[in-house]
């Protein structure tokens, strides 16, 4: 893809706010990634008219436009080559109706501020991820995100409601979900956007059956393009194609979102698992009583958090190291009784019903003990919050306060039936220590979505070069249990060139397809998702380090 940057700053830049600044394109040259790819010019659009027009002018120049919110995502996703348009500056903007449980927002939307007015209401949005204080719901939606609520609420795309999208053609449309006579409408349209629902229908519509046969067989799926949503029960839903394409459809503008009433009453208990054998039987049993959360954390992560016992204070807001102690030492006190459990997993209880959470707890501590596992119940919010951040900020301690060593997410979003995991992790670990790495294991247990994130010296070659050896082997391992390899974190760069081993050339044929249909100039967000060249991924893993 040629861009010719002297011509576009010349005759267009001077209608955006723009930078060309080194600093701020180094800044955006990452996001949560291994990779750093330098913009040629960072834009932050004051509205979707400017939306509109710097997509016009990058079908007649011929470049790429990446659009990023809060440059969360552990993909790749959210950084390119050459036009980079951030949302957080100008588009964030929402409005609440507390009566009607729905929300408008714009894209650049931080959900902590997001999550803040809807306390008000005693309002929420399910789907936030670990990175709920630092995401943007942009970026939310175009990862398809999900968390430690999924288990019971579903992912993002259960909450959005309606989508504004510029597509290429530099006109902004909205999307939702439409019934038969609707759709007739839309087909009849002689414009893109009909031309958009004819294309699309006729695929659906003539790979019916091959794409039902597709349909993964777990609970959730942030892979390739929601085919298997699109067209249900006799409604029609493009949103099901927008939400998770990281970008590569078009440029959402504004989202529709639903919103539900958040429960009165919770209740954790955290469970210490020592022998993996009776995991499926208890796992079986506990999602009978539908938790809300069924996280899991593992021994490799804990050790890491006692390695760096002064960090996880300042991450609690403890005061001083005896405090932090004190607040772990019924956790220091088990470990001396039985050891390091392999797993910890917490379990949590939600519902407008006080005797309930009650009922379910007890019920939940009789499974507990009769799989002889220990277990804990916080007496306060405060004891709660230790838990959670353990689960939430893994990541964040790992990358921020581990020198010489980078958290890596390459192998960090896999997905298998709860039932297979006593077999597989056993496999998993022996993939892992063959190199030799230092690794955390965290995610959800209830659905068997996992997160692994190796330490890796990014800047030695050698190591670099082990990626994608460890990758292979994992997705391989990951793919004779019928998983999917990414539930969650989407696909980007790291994981767009396994997309047709995944799902095989057909459906992968139906996903270039889509992609051509929406964007046939491929100007959004190239290098992501599909077309993504295994090329392309070793290239960048064998250069700009040193960003």
């Amino acid at each position: 893809m040629k861009f010719n940057l002297l011509n576009f700053l010349s005759n267009n830049l001077k209608l955006f706010d723009y930078s060309l600044d080194e600093n701020v394109l180094k800044e955006y040259s990452q996001d949560e990634s291994i990779f750093k790819i330098k913009p040629k010019v960072v834009i932050f659009p004051r509205n979707s008219k400017e939306v509109k027009e710097l997509v016009k002018i990058a079908k007649e120049n011929n470049f790429g436009i990446t659009p990023r919110a809060a440059g969360t995502d552990m993909s790749g996703g959210s950084i390119g080559e050459d036009v980079l348009i951030v949302f957080t500056k100008y588009l964030n903007k929402f409005n609440i109706d507390p009566e009607k449980k729905i929300a408008i927002a714009e894209p650049g939307v931080y959900f902590r501020d997001f999550e803040k007015e809807l306390n008000k209401y005693n309002l929420m949005l399910p789907s936030y991820p670990a990175s709920k204080e630092i995401c943007a719901l942009g970026g939310m939606v175009a990862n398809n995100s999900g968390g430690e609520k999924t288990l019971k609420y579903g992912k993002t795309e259960d909450y959005v409601l309606g989508l504004k999208v510029v597509l290429s053609d530099s006109e902004e449309y909205y999307f939702e979900k439409i019934d038969e006579n609707e759709l007739r409408k839309k087909l009849s349209l002689e414009n893109f956007e009909g031309e958009v629902y004819r294309k699309i229908y006729q695929i659906i519509k003539n790979n019916y059956k091959l794409i039902q046969k597709s349909k993964p067989k777990v609970s959730k799926n942030s892979s390739g393009y929601n085919i298997w949503g699109v067209y249900e029960d006799g409604y029609f839903d493009l949103t099901k194609l927008f939400v998770g394409s990281q970008g590569t459809l078009g440029i959402i503008t504004e989202i529709k979102f639903k919103l539900l009433e958040k429960e009165k009453f919770s209740q954790l208990l955290v469970i210490f698992i020592k022998d993996l054998k009776d995991l499926p039987h208890f796992t079986n049993e506990i999602l009978k009583l539908e938790p809300t959360s069924l996280e899991i954390t593992d021994d490799h992560t804990f050790k890491i958090f006692l390695k760096f016992f002064k960090e996880m204070a300042k991450l609690l807001g403890t005061k001083g190291i005896f405090s932090t102690f004190k607040l772990f030492l019924p956790e220091i006190l088990m470990i001396a009784k039985i050891g390091f459990p392999k797993l910890i997993v917490l379990a949590e209880f939600t519902s407008q019903d006080k005797d309930e959470i009650k009922e379910k707890t007890q019920k939940a501590k009789e499974i507990i003990k009769k799989c002889k596992y220990l277990f804990r119940e916080p007496k306060d919010e405060k004891e709660k919050e230790k838990y959670w951040k353990l689960r939430r900020d893994t990541y964040k301690l790992l990358r921020e306060k581990i020198k010489n060593l980078t958290a890596s997410p390459f192998i960090d979003d896999f997905i298998i039936l709860p039932e297979y995991l006593p077999e597989f992790l056993p496999k998993l670990y022996q993939i892992l220590d063959e190199y030799k790495l230092i690794y955390t294991i965290s995610g959800h247990l209830g659905d068997g979505n996992l997160h692994i994130i190796p330490l890796i010296d990014l800047k030695n070659k050698n190591q670099r070069k082990n990626i994608l050896e460890i990758t292979d082997k994992v997705y391989d391992l990951v793919l004779n249990y019928n998983g999917i390899l990414t539930a969650e974190h989407n696909d980007g760069i790291i994981r767009g060139p396994y997309l047709e081993k995944e799902f095989g050339k057909e459906i992968y044929n139906i996903f270039l397809e889509i992609k051509k249909i929406f964007d046939p100039y491929n100007i959004f967000n190239p290098n992501k998702k599909v077309m993504v060249k295994r090329e392309y991924l070793e290239k960048l893993l064998n250069e700009n380090f040193d960003l």
